[in-house]
């Protein structure tokens, strides 16, 4: 590993400052205070489950005369999906620099607004144009979610529930994914709402339970780790000395004593040369597994989600109305594989964990697309398979935003998260759901066979680059994980400012 620069070579340096602030937040019990980070920062995956899940079965009520749009299904599901995901991409890299360089607080409260006016104006769509240019903006929105919330929860959270809490917040996406395919089933029913009203319905419910988590939002504080290195010392110190009081009467009983101090050049920004040579030069085999990862989980999703209803409709006759159901079983099974497997990347380890979930996923979406090309599958069974493939596979693609967010040094943490989540996306994202609309859409058995192998072929081989290259990450700081740029190196004479 390279060295960390010296204090005279560090750009934009302001100071440095002596503090124990990581040590004191990785010893801390979980909380009260914790659980306020989780319901703050977490239930926006609840809501970006619900809108993406209820586009995707509403799109053939968008499709009818009628509905008050001029679009195809295969619009809703081709172009518009891939506008939402190449604007996600986009987001993620302007929302992650502006992470990086003022901090995560500010930023997700900014991306969830963005999110909440994209996601409003879309229910006020009159034509197609405009339905593609706000779906392209809602994906801006929670493209900046991804890098500034993964950074803020890894930063938050001890070092020894890490591993969990970000599956699980990252796979609570599903719970609202099962929200938002019973509620197509409502929104769908013309009994109740009508054909041009229940759809725009369904994005104004999401705003208004966007609005509430804006206001719970509003209480998480900003990562004491951005804070020290930003010349913000006196911030963080005040921060974690009220959490642990807290904690403190919480318990009744005092915290262990912490151990360890670091020694850090602060200083405002960092250049994007920086973080590039960071990513590329010093850590080019974690950019590696970063990639794999990411393109993995994204095709394999691809290759089942986008298309979901029509294979159900044109191969098993399953009424548009009723393909809700189906979605609700797998989002369940999407949703218990980071909740009970999250716990085991803290005690098994990441490597065997990420290693195992890609692979066992990926050779089971095989078995599907073996079962359904010999005609062994009905519409039951297929959700079956399918729910038990996205099982694994869910708990591994929450993993690949867990491994890229604490892989890389502190500085580069949200960046580095959108780089690989826009670069992995785009690759899977972007062309997955022109690819596999078509695909799946076919009526022919052999080509949704073809989007299925595709989809198991790079989640196994996305497996087998984890193997390799994992890094034992469990338990560990994060700064002993990746050394942050900004560390002075031990017997180097800088000038120190106590944390204080």
């Amino acid at each position: 590993m390279t060295p960390p620069a010296s204090p005279a070579s560090v750009p934009g340096s302001t100071g440095t400052v002596t503090t124990d602030v990581p040590a004191r937040l990785d010893r801390l019990p979980w909380s009260k205070w914790h659980w306020m980070i989780v319901i703050g920062l977490g239930t926006v995956w609840i809501l970006d489950g619900l809108e993406v899940t209820t586009v995707g079965n509403i799109a053939s009520r968008l499709s009818e005369d009628g509905s008050g749009l001029s679009i195809s299904s295969a619009q809703v599901t081709g172009t518009a999906a891939a506008l939402y995901v190449a604007g996600a991409c986009v987001g993620a890299l302007f929302f992650g620099r502006l992470t990086d360089r003022h901090g995560r607080k500010k930023l997700f409260m900014v991306t969830l607004a963005v999110y909440l006016s994209a996601t409003a104006l879309t229910a006020l769509s009159f034509d197609a144009w405009w339905f593609f240019t706000f779906r392209f903006l809602t994906g801006f929105g929670i493209g900046g979610e991804y890098a500034a919330i993964n950074s803020a929860i890894d930063e938050l959270i001890p070092a020894k529930f890490r591993g969990r809490v970000d599956l699980i917040i990252n796979g609570s996406y599903w719970l609202g994914a099962i929200g938002g395919a019973l509620l197509s089933i409502v929104m769908l029913n013309t009994d109740i709402f009508p054909q041009d009203l229940g759809w725009r319905l369904t994005f104004g419910l999401g705003v208004v339970l966007g609005l509430v988590i804006l206001l719970v939002r509003r209480h998480v504080p900003e990562s004491p780790r951005w804070q020290f290195i930003h010349g913000r010392g006196a911030d963080a110190e005040a921060l974690v000395s009220e959490v642990e009081r807290e904690i403190e009467e919480e318990r009744g009983e005092p915290l262990p004593r912490p151990r360890g101090e670091i020694t850090i050049q602060q200083r405002k920004s960092i250049g994007f040369g920086i973080i590039a040579r960071t990513v590329f030069r010093r850590h080019p085999k974690r950019a590696v597994l970063g990639l794999a990862l990411f393109i993995g989980q994204a095709f394999l999703y691809n290759a089942i989600t986008f298309g979901f209803g029509a294979i159900l409709t044109k191969f098993f006759d399953v009424p548009s109305g009723g393909t809700g159901y189906y979605f609700a079983v797998i989002a369940a099974g999407n949703f218990l594989g980071p909740l009970l497997l999250g716990k085991l990347f803290d005690t098994v380890g990441r490597r065997a964990m990420i290693s195992s979930t890609y692979l066992i996923s990926g050779l089971l979406l095989f078995g599907t697309a073996w079962l359904f090309d010999q005609g062994s599958l009905s519409a039951v069974t297929m959700t079956a398979c399918w729910c038990v493939v996205l099982f694994f596979a869910s708990a591994g693609a929450s993993s690949a935003y867990l491994t890229v967010s604490e892989i890389f040094p502190m500085e580069t943490r949200a960046m580095a998260i959108a780089f690989f989540y826009a670069i992995g996306t785009a690759a899977g994202g972007i062309s997955g759901p022109l690819v596999f609309a078509d695909l799946t859409e076919s009526g022919v058995v052999g080509d949704t066979v073809l989007a299925f192998q595709i989809g198991a072929g790079l989640m196994c081989a996305a497996g087998l680059v984890a193997a390799f290259l994992a890094v034992n990450a469990e338990r560990r700081s994060l700064e002993d994980i990746a050394t942050p740029l900004s560390v002075v190196p031990a017997g180097t004479t800088a000038p120190s400012t106590p944390a204080t």
